[in-house]
């Protein structure tokens, strides 16, 4: 390396990190809280030299029912993931094979849609779950979280569906392929890639909605945000607990993220055109 490019290099990796550092930071901090005391955890100076316990964990457990609460996330983030992919998949295949003058002017008016604050549709919403009786749910989290994510589903669909060359499609029609054989058989085994990208984002975004969970549904059908947020109360938090409610809800997503991560970046087009 020259002299000349020696300082930029060790600037950008010093860096890179920081930057790594100050993300991960936040993790560990909870890793370590996680296994500490109550005492431990308020002490000040903070301790990075205690005696761990598994103490907090099965408090966790024996104050509440963490598998039913897993359950739920599992269930309302498979199902708004697979529901939200069956719509968007057809529905950004559309718009990118077969646009019009509006089909800008649709992608971003449903991406507008992600800048409205949350809290200003929660009444109405709110209320049509009260009137139809899906209040505290796992039918209405569903739904919702499939609404939530559908903008951001159909957008990165559309922006993988535009990668597949042409020459591909010509190809089949020319074949005599229809529009179900082409969307079936071309288009989706090509944009497998996108497909599990799309969902895997959309599976951590159900898996992390706080704000409906808490709003919606309670003990019966809350989500494991509903239990991290359990350990708040009148007398204050529970840090130690509450490190190790949030340690045990985001383990399983981030365990399953590290092990999907190759599968996210694998090209299928490779080879494909005729």
């Amino acid at each position: 390396m020259q002299p000349s490019n020696f300082l930029p290099q060790l600037l950008r990796t010093a860096g890179a990190w920081a930057a790594a550092l100050l993300l991960f930071f936040p993790l560990g901090w909870l890793f370590l809280t996680a296994f500490k005391t109550e005492l431990q955890a308020i002490h000040v100076p903070p301790l990075f030299i205690f005696e761990p316990t598994l103490g907090n964990f099965s408090e966790v457990q024996r104050r509440s029912d963490y598998l039913l609460y897993a359950r739920n996330s599992l269930i309302t983030s498979l199902g708004s993931t697979i529901i939200g992919l069956l719509i968007a998949a057809p529905a950004a295949y559309s718009m990118a094979f077969f646009r019009t003058k509006k089909t800008r002017d649709i992608l971003m008016w449903m991406l507008s849609t992600k800048m409205m604050p949350a809290v200003g549709a929660l009444v109405p919403i709110y209320v049509l779950a009260q009137t139809a009786g899906l209040l505290d749910s796992l039918t209405a989290l569903t739904v919702v979280f499939t609404l939530s994510n559908l903008p951001i589903m159909v957008w990165m669909l559309y922006s993988a569906y535009k990668d597949i060359p042409n020459e591909i499609l010509e190809a089949a029609r020319m074949d005599g392929a229809t529009l179900w054989t082409e969307f079936r058989h071309v288009v989706l085994p090509l944009s497998v890639g996108g497909l599990a990208s799309t969902g895997l984002l959309c599976l951590v975004l159900s898996w992390n909605e706080a704000f409906w969970a808490l709003n919606l549904s309670s003990a019966k059908a809350g989500t494991l945000a509903t239990l991290i947020a359990s350990y708040s109360s009148p007398e204050g938090l529970f840090w130690a607990k509450l490190s190790a409610a949030s340690l045990m809800a985001i383990a399983p997503i981030v365990v399953f993220g590290w092990f999907s991560q190759k599968q996210l970046v694998q090209g299928l087009t490779f080879g494909a055109v005729k």
